[in-house]
C-alpha cells in the first residue's frame, strides 16, 4: 500500500488519463446520438450501456484532475453533436462500431494498466478493463443472437506436432522464384481482423463524407475512404489467394442523409482515432507474421495511414482544434528567462 506522502502522476499516468478523458468525452457523443436513434430493442440496452460505462469514467476522471489541481481537457460536449439529426447509420452498424470500441478499449487500458504505478490509477483502468470486458461479452451476445457476428475463417486441425524444417518457412514468394507457404493461423487473424476494421473505417468515412460541409475535410474523408477500401481489398485478397473467406464490408448501412449529426472537429479526430488504433493493428499484425510478403504489406500500408494521420493533424491545427497534451516543460525557455 502506499504511503500517505502524496506521490504524483507519472508521465504515463498522466497521459493515458489525459487522452481517455479526451476520447471518452468524444464517446458520449457518437454514442448519445446511437441511442437516439436505435430501433432494435435488444440493441438498446448495449448501447445504452456503452454511454454509461463512458460517462462513468467520464465523472472519475474529473474528479481526479481536480484533486491533482490539473486543467480539465476541453475534449467535446453536447455542442458537439446533434441528437435531431437524421439517422447516418444502421442499428446493426451501431453495434458493430461497439464491438470495435470495445476491442480497441481492451487493448488500450490493458496498456495503461501495466503501465500505471499509483493506486488509483491502476484502479481506475482496472475497472475500465472488466467493465470493457462486460461491454464485450453484452455486444458479442446480441450480434450472435441476431445472427450478425462475424467469425474468422476456420482451418483444419494438425494431426500432429510438426517443426520447421528450413527458411522457405519465411519466404513469401518474392519474385515467383519461391513458392509461397500456406497462411498459419496467427497471419490469418490478423488479416481478417484488419480487413474487418478497415471495412468498418470505410463505411464510417463514407457517412461522415456525406454529411460535412467543410470542403477540405470532406475530400480528406473521401480520400480515407478510398485508403480504407483499397487496404481492405489488399488484405482480403491475400485471404482469397489461400481460399478462405473474407468480412462482410458494411457500406449498405450508411443512409443517405445529408445531415451532419456530429460537429466537423469530432468527425476529424474521429478520424485520427482510427487512424491510430489503425498503425497498431498493422504494427502487431507486421510482427505476428514471419511470411516476408505479408510482413511487408503492413509495413508498405502503414507508411501510407502515416501520411494521411499528419494530414489529418495539420488540418486540426489548422481549424485550431489540437488539445495539446501534457509534455514536459521547455528547459531552454525557462533558463532563457531566469537569465533576462
Amino acid at each position: 500500500m502506499e504511503n500517505a506522502h502524496h506521490i504524483r502522476l507519472t508521465a504515463t499516468e498522466l497521459g493515458t488519463l489525459w487522452a481517455t478523458y479526451i476520447n471518452d468525452t468524444m464517446a458520449r457523443c457518437v454514442i448519445s446520438y446511437f441511442l437516439a436513434k436505435i430501433e432494435d430493442t435488444e440493441a438498446k440496452p448495449v448501447i445504452e450501456l456503452a454511454l454509461s460505462i463512458t460517462e462513468s469514467h467520464i465523472e472519475q476522471l474529473s474528479k481526479l484532475f481536480q484533486s491533482e489541481n490539473f486543467p480539465i481537457p476541453h475534449g467535446f460536449s453536447d455542442e458537439d453533436v446533434r441528437l435531431s439529426a437524421k439517422r447516418l447509420y444502421s442499428d446493426s452498424f451501431f453495434l458493430y462500431y461497439i464491438k470495435n470500441m470495445a476491442t480497441v478499449g481492451l487493448a488500450t487500458y490493458g496498456v495503461a494498466f501495466t503501465s500505471a504505478s499509483r493506486s488509483d490509477a491502476r484502479d481506475f483502468f482496472h475497472r475500465c478493463l472488466l467493465q470493457t470486458v462486460e461491454l464485450d461479452q453484452a455486444v458479442t451476445a446480441v450480434l450472435q443472437s441476431k445472427g450478425l457476428y462475424i467469425r474468422p475463417p476456420y482451418i483444419t486441425a494438425p494431426d500432429s506436432v510438426h517443426f520447421v524444417e528450413n527458411t522457405r518457412f519465411l519466404s513469401g514468394g518474392f519474385f515467383g522464384f519461391v513458392e509461397k507457404r500456406p497462411l498459419i493461423s496467427i497471419e490469418i487473424a490478423h488479416l481478417f481482423s484488419n480487413a474487418q476494421t478497415n471495412g468498418l473505417g470505410c463505411t464510417l468515412l463514407l457517412g461522415f463524407s456525406q454529411v460535412v460541409h467543410n470542403q477540405k475535410l470532406r475530400d480528406y474523408f473521401a480520400r480515407g475512404t478510398g485508403i480504407s477500401a483499397k487496404h481492405t481489398d489488399v488484405f482480403a485478397k491475400i485471404l482469397k489467394d489461400e481460399h478462405l473467406p473474407v468480412p462482410m464490408t458494411w457500406d449498405s448501412d450508411v443512409t443517405t442523409s445529408t445531415e451532419a449529426p456530429f460537429s466537423d472537429k469530432l468527425m476529424l479526430f474521429h478520424v485520427s482515432l482510427l487512424v491510430a488504433a489503425g498503425t497498431g493493428n498493422y504494427g502487431a499484425a507486421a510482427a505476428a507474421s514471419p511470411r516476408k510478403d505479408v510482413a511487408a504489406q503492413y509495413v508498405r500500408l502503414a507508411a501510407e495511414i502515416a501520411s494521411y494521420a499528419e494530414d489529418g493533424a495539420t488540418l486540426m491545427i489548422e481549424h485550431g482544434w489540437l488539445e495539446e497534451p501534457p509534455h514536459a516543460p521547455k528547459r531552454s525557455s525557462l533558463i532563457s528567462a531566469s537569465q533576462s
